[in-house]
């Protein structure tokens, strides 16, 4: 079928055409060479796909027609992402797109919007985090990273670390502290910096991949114009938590477990374990999770369909895709025999990386809010136990 030439068009199709005309048009456009990579893609590697997407005019599908989105409803957004992730779509350097961009959108003045949106769109910006902190990651309102005014400037000194590919980065969105004497949850703001500041150093941190997605990044004295402050001072805290609503739907995507899941049948029928009755046991028990996980994910789906807010309930959803994430990867390199060692894919089968998906298990109980902290948060906030 031919891809509808107008957002227009794409609007006056059913939710059923709306998904074929994504399939489609994905399938004709996405490179086949980066489907479902091992490691995530620096901005060399994607930014062809980034730039194809932002001609079509579907590089930021919830962002208002006006300021260059689509201006689609989350239950069309969630159509989207879920045909990229069928088609193994490799993840885009984001942070603009996800994160930066709504943000402005909400709480921004019309100088920032007018200066920052149409550079994202063009690839001209691209964006990482600023959040976790050597001692403040899940514990994040603990951060220390502080600004001091000074005049029409901050001045920041601090630290950041897990910034996810901040050397492909030229700009940076950073919650620090600017009222010391405040509660925890309090005196926090939200500043825009570009990467090339004075004063800002960025370090790679290699992971056990030998892969460079994550940085530490210092702040010397940096000096920042307060006009790049986004919303009230001292009120960061509450737009932190604005952007981490659409997250929990992300982060609990039955995605990366469906996908190890067919790897390992793919890896069980190489091994020459696939007929054994005990493997088949622990492969259906497997199987059965995954069912439960995509009916809890399709009940979080129907709320935002619906458009109402998701509860705290919702963090179920990332406890149980990671941990489920984490057991298919185990019984993978449990079968995987002397291929359990090798941080490349097997040969003859690039899919079959047995070493590179058990390492990307690891962190996934860690990032996004810890699953300790995900259980606090259900315990005292579904099941109403003290603190």
């Amino acid at each position: 079928m031919a891809t509808p030439a107008s957002l227009d068009e794409l609007d006056a199709l059913d939710d059923d055409g709306f998904r074929l005309a994504v399939r489609h048009w994905v399938a004709a456009n996405y490179p086949a060479e980066l489907r479902n990579p091992p490691k995530r893609l620096h901005w060399a590697e994607n930014k062809v796909w980034y730039h194809k997407l932002a001609a079509q005019g579907w590089l930021c599908p919830g962002w208002p027609r006006a300021m260059g989105g689509m201006g689609l409803s989350a239950a069309r957004q969630i159509i989207m992402i879920e045909e990229f992730e069928r088609h193994g779509v490799a993840r885009t350097n984001d942070h603009g797109i996800v994160m930066v961009g709504p943000l402005l959108i909400q709480y921004g003045s019309q100088e920032q919007r007018d200066f920052f949106l149409p550079k994202i769109l063009a690839g001209e910006h691209v964006w990482c985090q600023g959040y976790s902190e050597p001692n403040a990651g899940s514990d994040l309102a603990g951060l220390r990273t502080e600004a001091i005014s000074d005049g029409e400037d901050w001045i920041v000194n601090g630290q950041k670390t897990w910034t996810t590919l901040a050397s492909d980065a030229n700009w940076i969105f950073l919650l620090v502290r600017t009222d010391r004497a405040a509660k925890k949850q309090e005196g926090i703001s939200f500043l825009l910096v570009p990467m090339n500041s004075p004063g800002i150093t960025v370090r790679p941190i290699i992971n056990l991949d030998l892969h460079d997605e994550f940085c530490e990044v210092f702040f010397d004295n940096v000096r920042v114009p307060k006009a790049w402050t986004v919303g009230e001072v001292n009120k960061g805290w509450t737009m932190a938590k604005a952007l981490l609503g659409f997250e929990r739907i992300f982060l609990g995507s039955p995605k990366l477990s469906a996908y190890a899941l067919a790897r390992l049948r793919l890896l069980a029928e190489r091994m020459g374990v696939w007929e054994e009755p005990a493997f088949h046991d622990q492969y259906t028990r497997l199987r059965l999770d995954l069912a439960d996980l995509k009916s809890l994910h399709a009940r979080y789906v129907d709320v935002v369909r619906r458009g109402e807010t998701l509860g705290p309930d919702v963090s179920m959803l990332k406890l149980v895709q990671t941990e489920l994430f984490q057991k298919i990867t185990d019984l993978m390199l449990e079968i995987a025999g002397e291929n359990a060692g090798l941080l490349d894919p097997m040969e003859g089968n690039r899919e079959l990386h047995p070493s590179g998906l058990f390492i990307q298990a690891r962190p996934s109980t860690i990032y996004g809010g810890s699953n300790e902290i995900q259980r606090n948060i259900l315990a005292k906030n579904v099941l109403a136990l003290p603190g």
